[in-house]
């Protein structure tokens, strides 16, 4: 009788603090590996998209142009002589 007493007190309780450690540790993983450079990212391309400018050769849903005109969310884009497009801001994935 007196070891299993022994048995039943030996086993290991619940420790809340180690679940909480383990828990901040796997979201700082996710801030590192994921958040951060996603944020990083969209930080850049912000930059790249309030740097645009008349005369900047842009590619906008897969088509190359240049920039014609910008309106505040929107850019007018020449895709061959007297063909203009208009096009959203956001639709801009690169500049050359």
């Amino acid at each position: 009788m007196n070891e299993t007493a022994n048995v039943v007190n030996n086993i290991p309780q619940n420790n809340s603090i180690g679940v909480i450690i383990y828990c901040l540790i796997i979201v700082g993983i996710l801030y590192f590996f994921m958040f951060r450079p996603n944020k990083k990212r969209m930080m850049e391309y912000q930059k790249m998209i309030d740097n645009l400018k008349v005369g900047n050769r842009v590619m906008a849903g897969g088509i190359y142009g240049g920039i014609k005109k910008i309106n505040e969310k929107r850019l007018n884009i020449e895709i061959a002589k007297n063909v203009v497009i208009e096009v959203s801001k956001n639709a801009v994935s690169c500049v050359e």
